[in-house]
C-alpha cells in the first residue's frame, strides 16, 4: 500500500518534476511511509464502517421477521441492502439521494437487470431507509426523492385448461397430483403450502386454514377433485410427520419452497408447457374466478391480498371475454337505441 501510495503521488507530479526531482521525491515519500500505517488505517476504517452498517441491517432484518416476513423475503432484504452498503462503502447516516442513485444507475448499466428489478431493489432500499428514518438513525430518508421506475406492463401468462390438463396427465405419482389440484382449486402462495398440516384439512368442508404474509391466517376452499387426490395420497403415506406433504423418500421430511418449485418445473417440462411454476397456478385461478364471475373482492380474500390493487395485478382479464362483453353491452346498447324508421 505505501509503494503504491508514493507511486501515486509521484504519478501525479511527475509533469511538473524533471527526473532528478522525481527520483528525490520518491525517496522522502518512501522514508515519510515508513512511519504510516497507511493500508491497516484503511481497512480498520473500512472494518469499522461494514461493522456497524450489518449491526443496524441486523437490527432492520429483525424487525421485519418480527412483522412476519418469510425467510425468502428476509434474504431479498438483506442480499440487497448489503450489497448496496458493500458497494457505496459509507456509513448509513452519510448516504445521500445522490449515492442511491449512482448505484441503481450503475446496478441496472453494470448487470442484465431489467426495470422491474431495478424498481424492486428501489423499493426495498426505500423500506429500508423509511425504518432508518423512523428509528432516528437518520434525519431524512435519502430514497424519498427517488421515484418510482417506470416500468413496461406486461400481459403475465395464464395457464389454459388444456395446459392444465397436459399437466394432470403427466403426473406419475398421486402426492404431485394432490399438489396440482391443490395449487388449481386454492391458488395459495407455495410457502403456504409447505406450512399446510393434516390436521388443517377440513375434508367435510372442503376448506382449510393456511398462515399467509404477516403470520395472517384465512380460510380458503379446495375443489372435490383435491379432495379425493389428498386423501388417496394420505392413504399411501407409512411415515408419522404431520406435514401435508412430505418427500418420496425416506426419511419423509416436510417438502420445502424448493422441493415443490422443481416438481412443477418438471412437470411442466415433461408436458412441454414453457415456465410452470407454482406462482402461475395462482395467477390462474385469479383470472378464472374472476372471468367467471366471482366479485374482485372474494377474490382478493381467498388470494390473501392487503391491497385490491394487488389483485388486480394478479388477475389477467381474459381478452375474449372483454370483446364478448363490448359486443353485450356496447354495441348492443348503440344497437338498440337506432331508429330504422
Amino acid at each position: 500500500m505505501r509503494k503504491l501510495f508514493v507511486e501515486k503521488v509521484i504519478d501525479t507530479a511527475g509533469e511538473f518534476l524533471d527526473n532528478n526531482q522525481r527520483i528525490k521525491l520518491k525517496e522522502i515519500l518512501t522514508e515519510i511511509c515508513l512511519n504510516y500505517h497507511i493500508e491497516i488505517l484503511e481497512q480498520n476504517q473500512k472494518k469499522e464502517i461494514q461493522k456497524n452498517n450489518e449491526e443496524i441491517l441486523n437490527k432492520f432484518i429483525s424487525s421485519k421477521e418480527i412483522e412476519g416476513c418469510s425467510v425468502r423475503t428476509l434474504k431479498y432484504y438483506k442480499d440487497n441492502i448489503t450489497k448496496m452498503l458493500d458497494t457505496v462503502n459509507l456509513p448509513i447516516n452519510e448516504i445521500t439521494t445522490e449515492t442511491l442513485r449512482n448505484y441503481l444507475s450503475n446496478y441496472k448499466n453494470n448487470s442484465t437487470a431489467g426495470m422491474v428489478t431495478i424498481d424492486n431493489i428501489r423499493r426495498t432500499l426505500s423500506s429500508f431507509f423509511a425504518w432508518l428514518e423512523n428509528e432516528d438513525y437518520i434525519v431524512k430518508s435519502p430514497v424519498r426523492r427517488i421515484h418510482k421506475v417506470k416500468t413496461t406492463r406486461r400481459v403475465k401468462e395464464t395457464l389454459t385448461d388444456e395446459n392444465l390438463e397436459k399437466l394432470r396427465d403427466t403426473c406419475s405419482n398421486v402426492r404431485d397430483l394432490a399438489i396440482l389440484e391443490l395449487l388449481i382449486s386454492i391458488g395459495m402462495r407455495v410457502g403456504e403450502l409447505t406450512r399446510l398440516n393434516i390436521s388443517d384439512m377440513n375434508f367435510q368442508e372442503r376448506s382449510c386454514i393456511v398462515l399467509g404474509k404477516g403470520n395472517s391466517e384465512r380460510e380458503v376452499y379446495f375443489s372435490a377433485k383435491s379432495k379425493m387426490y389428498i386423501e388417496k395420497y394420505l392413504k399411501t403415506r407409512t411415515d408419522d410427520n404431520e406435514a401435508l406433504f412430505v418427500s418420496l423418500i425416506k426419511p419423509y421430511n416436510r417438502l420445502g419452497i424448493s422441493g415443490i418449485e422443481i416438481a412443477i418445473r418438471n412437470l411442466g417440462k415433461q408436458a412441454n408447457i414453457n415456465k410452470v411454476h407454482p406462482h402461475k397456478f395462482r395467477r390462474t385461478m385469479a383470472t378464472m374466478a374472476i372471468d367467471k364471475g366471482m366479485p374482485i373482492e372474494q377474490v382478493q380474500k381467498l388470494l390473501g391480498h392487503i391491497k385490491i390493487d394487488t389483485t388486480m395485478e394478479y388477475a389477467m382479464v381474459n381478452q375474449n371475454n372483454v370483446k364478448n362483453s363490448h359486443r353485450k353491452y356496447v354495441n348492443w346498447k348503440i344497437f338498440k337505441n337506432i331508429d330504422f324508421c
